[in-house]
């Protein structure tokens, strides 16, 4: 790649300078067109480690010929101070979220470049067989976009959503209390909780449906809570309206839990819908809940992450991004959508390393996909200012009708089945096979 010679001199230097004294310091890993803008910011900044991470990407931007890629994924010790400049410097050169992940410990960070890119010789993976299109179709003519843009709405009149104000803290209170008025049954399988978590006052916000025969696997289904602004206000005073980053997956998300419950829906397995807190800052809240799940019973075996899903910047309807994704469950998405949605265009791209929370989960192994609202040159370039209000994508919410029936479709798909088979004993498919494998499926499915 063209920034790999100016990268290697980069960490080679970095990686010969004695560290300094910092008062708050850090872990992260990120991507290499990240490290390129971290280090003016923080020239102290020290590698500890780089990865070659292969990666699946489109042959060509939308194409579903899929070929074989890699990225260069550093580990980096840095101050604290240092990342909020990141941020907005990601999204002023980049036009993107984070681009970092940040991480407790050296150790931590380490240990997450150390796994990417080596998957488990034995993956055990539900099936992806389309077998319950009655219990699909009877919900998804009762999802209306009215109701996603009224979540929106409420969501961006908050002054701002950030992961250390009052005003982030007020947004997780409405969004729980929004979620338990939901349940008017008061059904029991049927839990909603806040997330605290060390370090930040935002708690993120979850829904449990409790699998009934099914209960030790799980399905997540995601967004971010938190919005940002790239400026410099203080936390109380910055204006981040997050309309569509992401205030429209959190919609998404809603409609798919008021519409579940009204129609009284009960799954096999469970179903955890969470809204993560400080995803702006390094996908703090996210990897919280990941680090949480290694304590926890239950098994996930499928990850959705719908981060921006309201602004239509293309003629293609659906983004799936194949890299730090399953490839296997991006061709379930790509079939859910040719089956349920078949109205719909499909189109494939990359966003590189830690651009949303589904890196959390990819980075500890378990399967994610991430669908995005359009190419990563056309999307809302408004997140992370002032402008990311309704606005932009027209004051209706007819895009994210389509990711939160594709949502529906796939946690109904999935948490309606019995337990995944064991794992076989023979190792992973190499990439090449698998992107083969997806995008010869993709093409079939269009048929």
């Amino acid at each position: 790649m063209r920034f790999a010679p100016l990268l290697s001199a980069l960490a080679a230097a970095a990686a010969l300078a004695a560290p300094s004294a910092q008062a708050a310091t850090t872990w992260i890993t990120l991507g290499e067109r990240a490290y390129m803008l971290l280090v003016p910011l923080a020239p102290e900044a020290r590698v500890l480690s780089t990865r070659r991470v292969p990666v699946i990407k489109p042959e060509l931007r939308g194409s579903s010929t899929l070929v074989n890629g890699s990225e260069m994924v550093l580990a980096v010790e840095v101050d604290e101070s240092a990342l909020e400049e990141l941020t907005g410097s990601v999204h002023q050169a980049l036009h993107k979220c984070g681009g970092y992940a940040r991480h407790e410990s050296e150790a931590e960070a380490l240990a997450v470049l150390a796994k990417l890119g080596t998957a488990p010789v034995a993956q055990r993976l539900p099936s992806y067989t389309i077998d319950n299109p009655a219990s699909v179709n009877a919900r998804l003519p009762l999802m209306q976009s009215s109701n996603i843009l009224s979540t929106i709405e409420q969501l961006a009149a908050f002054q701002n959503r950030r992961y250390n104000s009052s005003h982030g803290v007020a947004a997780s209170d409405w969004l729980f209390n929004q979620w338990t008025a939901l349940n008017v049954t008061g059904r029991r399988n049927v839990k909603v909780t806040q997330i605290t978590h060390a370090g930040w006052a935002q708690k993120s916000v979850e829904l449990l449906f409790q699998g009934a025969g099914n209960s030790g696997e799980t399905i997540v289904l995601g967004a971010h809570l938190d919005s940002i602004n790239g400026g410099a206000a203080t936390a109380e005073t910055q204006r981040a309206p997050g309309a569509d980053d992401d205030a429209s997956g959190v919609a998404s998300l809603t409609e798919i839990i008021r519409v579940m419950l009204a129609t009284n829906y009960q799954p096999k397995r469970n179903i955890r819908f969470i809204a993560y807190a400080a995803e702006e800052v390094g996908l703090r809240g996210s990897q919280a809940v990941v680090a949480a799940q290694a304590g926890r019973r239950d098994r996930v075996v499928g990850v959705l992450q719908l981060d921006m899903t309201a602004f239509q910047g293309d003629a293609t309807d659906l983004w799936i991004y194949t890299d730090f994704t399953s490839p296997a469950q991006n061709q379930f998405i790509a079939s859910l959508a040719a089956f349920y949605l078949p109205t719909l265009t499909v189109g494939y791209d990359f966003c590189g390393y830690g651009c949303s929370d589904h890196a959390s989960w990819h980075n500890a192994g378990y399967p994610v996909s991430f669908p995005f609202e359009a190419s990563d040159n056309t999307f809302n370039f408004a997140l992370h200012t002032t402008q990311d209000t309704t606005a932009t994508f027209g004051n209706q919410a007819d895009h994210a009708l389509k990711f939160a029936r594709l949502g529906m479709a796939f946690a109904v798909e999935l948490a309606s089945d019995g337990p995944a088979p064991a794992p076989t004993a023979k190792a992973a498919a190499p990439a090449a096979a698998t992107a083969t494998a997806l995008a010869a499926a993709v093409r079939t499915a269009g048929r």
